[in-house]
């Protein structure tokens, strides 16, 4: 989407602007001449993650824009206050302010430790209200000046379904507390004229988090591209802020609003439009297949086109023999599979331990992906397991068989995933190979 010349001269204020979405939103601001402060922490490069507070500012400013890169720690009130005067003295004020820092951890009650706990709530929800408010006096400056002042958080809408609680509660508090600042705020500044807006993807953005997160360059094939995030905070902040204030917007439905019809230009690597991947927290998601109580349904329409065609193509066959009872012979097929893609190469990539518990059975299985060449089998893991699968034969079925995705069987509870979630996601590399090496548990059979 081109850019109309709107944002120029305008000074934002982006936590987390050193890499991924945040980075867009600078970018795109910085295409009409705007200035930017970058507030992040990453000063030094990251291990894992590229980009830091001062090669965003380069790219910046090579698109035209003013950068300012700050060392900012969002839980840190001083950081906070000190960053704002800083923007103020050296870009002359404050017009816009992007709430994007934010931390993530997928894990249930038990399997939260406080300082997780702690962290995401320090960054999503303190953070944002932190922010939000030391920069205040200069929205409202900017307000009296007719400078068009919003904040917008990159924030989910807000739901109270179970649903989105019930596997991820702490991150759920976490993340919903940036909503409700949008909420409170947007009715406690509205006289002053300054916009509180948040802004959430339909679908998984892809960026180099999601990249650590779900175990390589593959999942690109399930996101969308982060200029999706960028194109569609741009047409928020450029409405009036007296007149488009307290909403919940979702990219594609801010873009299709302005005219967007072709989508396919924000499609990651590898992605169609049938393989995207529904973010958490959007219950036009569950309303689509007819709600939360048809969860299996949800589920089954996220099965990989590539196994619709795969079975599609397939021949008519004999039909399999019978499994074992309660379909322990078709889960310990499943695992014959596995064992025949094992390899040391595959467990350097992934170094991880899992565990399977089949809930209809009352069975216990592992898959060591960090130990020599692997191991799989029946019983408990001898090594300690980074993260447990609770689920049915059916859906462990599907699962491997590549029908089914990890991610959306976990979104509609019918898969229970405990431990560490990057190291669970890594797991849809093994499903993959296996899909290109023919291995199809269904049936118990080959295709």
């Amino acid at each position: 989407m081109l850019n109309t010349g709107r944002l120029a001269g305008k000074v934002l204020y982006i936590s987390g602007a050193s890499r991924g979405i945040g980075l867009e939103f600078a970018k795109k601001a910085a295409k009409d001449g705007a200035k930017v402060a970058i507030a992040a922490k990453t000063a030094e490069p990251h291990p894992k993650l590229p980009g830091t507070i001062y090669t965003a500012a380069k790219e910046i400013e090579a698109l035209g824009g003013t950068a300012l890169p700050l060392i900012v720690d969002v839980r840190s009130e001083a950081d906070i206050q000190k960053s704002v005067e800083d923007t103020v003295r050296q870009l002359g004020g404050i017009d816009i302010v992007i709430n994007n820092a934010s931390a993530i951890s997928l894990t249930g009650t038990q399997e939260t430790p406080m300082k997780t706990y702690d962290l995401m709530h320090s960054i999503n929800t303190r953070g944002t209200y932190l922010v939000s408010k030391c920069a205040l006096p200069y929205l409202k400056e900017s307000a009296s000046k007719g400078r068009n002042p919003h904040i917008l958080n990159n924030s989910p809408p807000l739901s109270m379904r179970p649903i989105w609680f019930k596997n991820h509660v702490a991150y759920t508090m976490a993340k919903y507390g940036m909503s409700m600042c949008v909420l409170g705020m947007a009715e406690e500044f509205k006289e002053a004229g300054i916009a509180v807006n948040a802004i959430w993807p339909k679908t998984a953005i892809m960026t180099a988090a999601m990249v650590m997160m779900g175990g390589g360059d593959g999942i690109s094939s399930q996101c969308r591209t982060p200029e999706i995030m960028a194109d569609a905070a741009y047409v928020i902040l450029t409405k009036h802020s007296r007149e488009f204030t307290g909403n919940f917007c979702v990219d594609e439905h801010i873009l299709r609003e302005v005219g967007v019809k072709d989508f396919s230009q924000y499609l990651a690597p590898g992605a169609t439009e049938d393989s995207l991947m529904p973010d958490f927290f959007l219950d036009e998601f569950l309303e689509a297949q007819g709600g939360e109580e048809k969860a299996e349904e949800i589920v089954a329409k996220a099965e990989k086109p590539a196994a619709k065609k795969a079975a599609a193509a397939a021949p008519a066959a004999a039909p399999a023999a019978a499994p074992a009872a309660g379909g322990g012979g078709q889960i310990a097929q499943v695992f014959d599979d596995i064992s025949k893609v094992l390899s040391e190469d595959l467990v350097k990539k992934t170094n991880a331990v899992y565990s399977f518990k089949v809930t209809d059975e009352g069975t216990d299985w592992f898959l060591d992906l960090k130990n020599g060449a692997g191991s799989c089998g029946q019983g408990a893991s001898p090594a300690a397991v980074d993260a447990s699968f609770k689920m049915s034969s059916a859906n462990f079925g599907k699962m491997f068989a590549g029908k089914l995705k990890p991610t959306a069987a976990f979104m509609t509870g019918r898969l229970k995933i405990e431990g560490n979630m990057g190291k669970a996601m890594k797991l849809e590399k093994l499903m993959g190979q296996m899909q290109k090496r023919g291995y199809h548990t269904v049936g118990n059979s080959k295709l």
